[in-house]
């Protein structure tokens, strides 16, 4: 308990220093492009080495993959609603231009250029913060059944932390163009970091001692969560800000987080 505790609060600090940041600070959007892609490198490995071959191992390569596409279904379906949010009442955009999430849009975050109106609303960063908890949840119970099985999970610890961490950032930062509080910006991050840290209990008590093939599912659902969001947010965000120079910082959170996957 008080491993899956410690786990937890580590993952789930990271919402609450990206809030931080994002509240008092702007940054450079090349560093924005840095810190998506290292996350994205980070959760490559995660979702191999910790989220989909554990959960192949435990029910088999069918269980493991219909868990994966219908994570991959419900994280796109409710992403595409989410950026519908952040975005109401914007001119649309054509189907052949990408201008990058509006529920990510970094130009609340950085400097040297103004706020898109979508991120000025205030719903991008509460868009944002459903987003987090989506993936965060199955991603931190993932944690836990690794924790309360004692097959370590550092990979996926520290692939967690990397990347709700810009989430966190970005969502503030819209929170504090919008005009919302510093304590209530904080506030609502620190109840969802509450949330996850929760996940990461259960994950280590209720569901570690559960049937093999029943942890199969939420372990591939976790994966297949993470895999849509590298596809339809990160990678894409982090290209579009950072060019082709992202491909090293990408290579760079695959290689630590393979390391700690080792560990």
């Amino acid at each position: 308990m008080a491993m899956s505790l410690l786990f937890g609060a580590v993952t789930s600090s990271a919402l609450v220093l990206g809030a931080l940041i994002g509240v008092r600070f702007e940054l450079p959007k090349r560093v924005l492009a840095i810190i998506l892609s290292f996350a994205a490198g980070a959760l490559i490995t995660a979702l191999t080495f910790e989220l989909f071959e554990d959960a192949y191992q435990r029910g088999g390569i069918w269980r493991a993959a219909v868990g994966l596409f219908v994570g991959a279904v419900v994280f796109t379906t409710l992403s595409a609603l989410l950026d519908r949010w952040a975005q109401a009442g914007s001119n649309p955009v054509p189907a052949d231009e990408y201008r990058g999430s509006p529920k990510l849009d970094t130009d609340a975050a950085a400097a040297g250029r103004a706020p898109a109106p979508p991120s000025t609303r205030g719903a991008a960063g509460l868009a944002l913060v459903a987003a987090a908890t989506l993936d965060g949840v199955p991603e931190n119970l993932a944690l836990g059944v690794s924790l309360g099985e004692g097959t370590g999970g550092l990979a996926l610890l520290a692939a967690i932390f990397v990347s709700n961490l810009p989430e966190a950032l970005v969502g503030a930062a819209s929170m504090r163009s919008q005009g919302m509080s510093t304590p209530a910006t904080i506030g609502l991050w620190g109840v969802c970091s509450v949330l996850l840290v929760v996940a990461v209990v259960v994950g280590a008590g209720p569901l570690s001692g559960s049937d093999p093939e029943a942890i199969s599912l939420p372990l591939a659902f976790a994966a297949g969560a993470v895999i849509a969001a590298l596809a339809d947010t990160l990678m894409p965000e982090a290209y579009e800000h950072g060019g082709p120079a992202v491909a090293l910082s990408t290579a760079a959170g695959f290689v630590l987080s393979f390391l700690l996957s080792l560990a």
